[in-house]
């Protein structure tokens, strides 16, 4: 609890907290009342989920180039009121039915969030010590875990209790005290601004999509950073497939008649494993060198998916669903730990702003390869999650060839820069 005597770093994780809760009460809420409200258009929830993801593909070329060339904590707290001013256009929406302006202030509102994460990670990365990372990446993946095992029900709470508008009113307010925590931090210009002010002709589309190919090439020249890039995809990829699997597993072979619920189930199982797995990864953190955490999570989570599609009880596969979650949330944590420790400052905006793309990318993949092969190649699930520990492994099999001898490389790489300047 230590890194919690860091002011800023404790009004950051409390604006997060604020930010997720007030979201996800308003997109579950949002949900029941499409399917209530427009009953005979069932497809209008999974319309407004794509209005989430979608965004991503028109602004993931600026998110991070702005973050390294403008205030990083203006565009943290730009991207809550604004935020906050179309929930206020969203209420109106809502109380007049209106379809249309509906799904545009929803993917306006997910394309703005898209500019917070990005600022944020690069301000952490410059107002935590190096030791701190991997907790504060273990505490965020802790906060996930909460909102995916309690979302659901906060949001059918909230909407049977005070209704859409009560639920929207809640949203609103969350982005309005994120947006005041992070106000009230003080933070230093250096990592605010580390390439100094902007001027104009650094934000013309040109001078953008020039900065995001510098940061395409920092990453292909960096091998131990893009083998991490490379971790996210195939942690987009296992989202993605599990996504899905466990609604085929339980429609097709465990509970047929109630596979809704049990599916329903399967998202609580794997969010306690993820908690789990999250205080694992945290107390570990300055214990074990993530590249151990990262191969030997990615071999036993191999091995766990690989064996779920044989499992004909369906407790047994809840009992292999959490502990699926508890190896793979100290996977995450050491990726998401391991990329500020060796990223420079002027480009944490520009890297991190790709991970959501490459993660979104993955797990678009992963639906199109289980799409693709089911049910004419794999008529089953359980080839599916045969076919996912192998991947697993591989990639395992991977790491453990390159990521030590990278790791090593870095740290004397790194001694000898500290040489240098002392």
């Amino acid at each position: 609890m230590s890194i919690f005597k860091n002011g800023i770093f404790t009004r950051l994780f409390l604006a997060s907290l604020a930010s997720q809760l007030g979201t996800t009460i308003g997109n579950m809420a949002f949900a029941f009342y499409l399917l209530d409200r427009f009953a005979h258009q069932p497809n209008l929830a999974a319309a407004a989920e794509l209005m989430y993801a979608l965004p991503t593909l028109f602004v993931f070329l600026f998110t991070g180039v702005l973050a390294d060339r403008v205030n990083r904590q203006k565009i943290a707290i730009w991207s809550d009121w604004i935020r906050a001013g179309l929930t206020v256009l969203l209420l109106i929406a809502v109380f007049y039915n209106s379809l249309f302006v509906i799904f545009l202030i929803l993917f306006l509102r997910a394309g703005v969030s898209k500019f917070f994460a990005p600022a944020e990670m690069a301000i952490l990365q410059g107002v935590l010590q190096k030791e701190e990372y991997q907790k504060a990446a273990g505490l965020n993946q802790m906060l996930f875990s909460v909102f995916m095992i309690f979302g659901m029900g906060m949001g059918a709470l909230a909407y049977q209790t005070i209704g859409i508008q009560g639920a929207v009113v809640i949203d609103g307010i969350s982005f309005v005290i994120s947006a005041l925590l992070i106000q009230w931090c003080r933070i230093s210009q250096e990592v605010n601004l580390p390439n100094g002010p902007a001027k104009m002709k650094d934000l013309y589309p040109a001078a953008s999509l020039r900065d995001f190919r510098e940061g395409l090439l920092y990453v292909g020249q960096n091998k131990l950073l893009l083998s991490i890039i490379i971790g996210f995809f195939f942690f987009g990829f296992i989202n993605g497939a599990l996504a899905i699997i466990p609604l085929y597993s339980m429609k097709f072979k465990l509970e047929p008649e109630h596979y809704q619920w049990y599916a329903s189930l399967f998202s609580i199982f794997v969010g306690i494993g993820f908690i789990i797995g999250s205080s694992i990864g945290t107390m570990i953190a300055n214990k074990v060198k993530p590249y151990v955490t990262i191969i030997f999570g990615l071999f036993v989570t191999g091995l766990l998916i690989g064996s779920m599609g044989y499992i004909s009880n369906t407790w047994i596969y809840f009992l292999f669903t959490v502990l699926t979650g508890a190896f793979l949330a100290p996977l995450n944590v050491a990726f998401a730990g391991w990329l500020p420790s060796i990223v420079d400052p002027k480009l944490m905006g520009r890297v991190n702003g790709l991970i959501e793309p490459v993660m979104m990318l993955a797990q678009s993949a992963a639906l199109g390869v289980i799409a693709a092969i089911s049910p004419t190649i794999l008529p089953s699930p359980d080839g599916i999650y045969l076919l996912i520990g192998i991947v697993l492994l591989a990639v395992g099999i991977y790491y453990l060839i390159v990521l030590p001898a990278l790791s090593r490389k870095n740290e004397a790489s790194l001694s000898t820069e500290a040489e240098i300047k002392a």
